[in-house]
């Protein structure tokens, strides 16, 4: 019941904010030209259609704001206005009370924030679908920034994933490739994902080990910059985070202004994500603009800064090789290979032709080679290697959806730093420096020192689990039982050897009763 009252509210903002009409005059036929003139009235809305539509997200809640977001950073798919709109779903949403903010830091923390801290202040600084965040002064002088989660939270979206799960169930079912999509797999994805983001303590521990991976002990400290956890103020619904400051990374003008080197930023956005999903298999998946900044420290100028990490994604190992062997392979122009790894990784039918497969790729991406960035849709990549997959039945990989989603922000944001960063240039090396530390007698060495302390425990241990194993009356019987079979195919065995002696002795006296005459 609840569900159906949902997709009624989700009718009528939709209708509010007109965005029928919206839907209508971005198709060109002539029944939704007809359409269009009669949903209108004769009088077209009197907001423009950027706005109606960010203000539509805003008032449907968390996950369509979400879904804005990824929108705003696809300025090749969508039109600049509604774009510029979008962008403000970043970190401008509506913020809730500051008096309901109090409230809450205090059921969490058990005390008002202006005793828990020098200074608080009341107008939150960012406010996001999620939650918003205020600045703060710590009693030792330590500046920090205080996220707070929006009251009520759980029940929204709860609503909305159970339309979702409805709506995903409806296209399996009836959609032609509604089950080789596996959409409840994916909305089941997505489901652990939001909770996660949703608590606090969790996203701090995603803060954290972020942080840990670009320390100063990895040499990765000059890429990333991660703020620094305040464990004794941290809940899960309040989570309170050293303050960084620096210019938010669509700002391309003042980057500019403050002396940042737009095509080494560029550069070097690419190089974060790629270490964060193949060297380390945890990488940021939420990086918007409102997520992403530049430093502006004289120490650390042109460093990125990370915000906001309620979503992170995770690879197994089998999942980085692959990709890392996809990569390196499509960069090689190696559609043979690719062809091979989708159908050694199971995503193809086994039956699929390798032939048509590697020709269906190479036609794909053949026409995106030796072109720079501001040439390349990687969004228009993928409708066509999507369009390409339906012929050969690929399963889409709900693990991946976040990489997916985190690629295109990624593009977006490296074409507004450097529309001639080339992305295939850029990554090439690195995925090949990545797969020769991996294979070889440096990677296996480095693989058998990760195991020694694991094995020098064990090892001592065999022999007498060994003996335990074979003593087990279970083990005991079944070796009776091997030892019954061998003896019984061995009587079998003479059986036969005799049968044949026979019959050569046999066959030698004729032979040698017939030389005789």
């Amino acid at each position: 019941m609840m569900t159906l009252v949902r997709l009624v509210n989700i009718l009528w903002i939709a209708l509010r904010f007109r965005l029928d009409e919206l839907v209508l005059s971005s198709l060109k036929h002539p029944v939704a030209y007809a359409l269009l003139r009669v949903v209108r009235l004769g009088k077209p809305p009197q907001l423009p259609r950027g706005v109606r539509l960010r203000l539509a997200l805003e008032a449907l809640g968390p996950i369509f704001v979400k879904f804005g977001q990824v929108l705003s950073t696809r300025r090749d798919l969508i039109p600049p206005d509604i774009a510029n709109e979008l962008a403000l779903l970043q970190d401008r949403v509506p913020p809730f009370p500051s008096s309901q903010a109090a409230a809450c830091i205090e059921t969490a923390l058990g005390d008002s924030p202006y005793r828990l801290f020098k200074h608080f202040e009341t107008d939150p600084v960012a406010s996001a679908s999620i939650a918003q965040v205020h600045f703060a002064v710590m009693h030792d002088g330590r500046e920090v920034a205080v996220k707070v989660l929006r009251p009520g939270m759980l029940n929204v979206i709860e609503k909305d994933l159970a339309l979702m799960r409805v709506m995903a169930a409806l296209v399996e079912r009836l959609a032609p490739d509604g089950r080789r999509l596996k959409p409840r797999q994916v909305v089941a994805e997505f489901d652990n994902y939001l909770h996660d983001e949703l608590d606090l303590v969790r996203e701090a521990s995603n803060c954290s080990q972020l942080r840990r991976n670009f320390g100063p002990d990895t040499g990765r400290q000059d890429l990333l910059i991660v703020p620094e956890v305040v464990w004794d103020l941290t809940t899960t619904t309040v989570f309170t985070m050293e303050r960084m400051r620096g210019i938010p990374v669509s700002q391309i003008n003042r980057l500019r202004e403050a002396g940042v080197d737009l095509h080494e930023l560029a550069r070097k956005g690419v190089e974060i994500f790629f270490t964060q999903v193949f060297t380390d298999g945890f990488f940021h998946a939420d990086m918007h603009p409102g997520n992403i900044y530049v430093s502006t420290d004289p120490d650390t100028l042109g460093r990125y800064i990370a915000l906001d990490f309620g979503i992170v994604g995770s690879l197994s190992e089998f999942d980085k090789n692959y990709l890392a062997q996809n990569f390196l392979a499509f960069f090689q122009r190696d559609y043979h290979r690719v062809a091979r790894l989708h159908i050694e990784s199971g995503w193809v039918p086994p039956t699929t032709r390798e032939e048509e497969l590697e020709g269906a790729v190479r036609a794909v991406c053949e026409p995106y080679f030796d072109r720079p960035l501001s040439q390349i849709s990687l969004g228009q990549v993928l409708l066509r290697l999507f369009q390409t997959s339906r012929r050969f039945n690929v399963e889409i990989q709900p693990q991946l959806v976040l990489l997916q989603k985190t690629l295109l922000n990624v593009e977006g944001m490296g074409r507004e730093l450097d529309p001639d960063l080339d992305l295939w240039k850029t990554a090439k090396p690195y995925l090949e420096n990545w797969m020769h530390e991996r294979v070889g007698v440096k990677a296996l060495r480095r693989q058998l020192e990760k195991e020694a302390g694991q094995w020098a425990q064990l090892l001592p241990q065999l022999p007498r689990l060994v003996h335990a194993r074979l003593s087990e009356p279970e083990t005991g019987q079944r070796l009776n039982l091997e030892i019954q079979r061998l003896r019984q195919a061995q009587q079998q065995t003479n059986r036969v050897l005799m049968v044949l002696c026979g019959i050569l002795a046999v066959g030698l006296g004729v032979a040698l009763w017939a030389l005789a005459r």
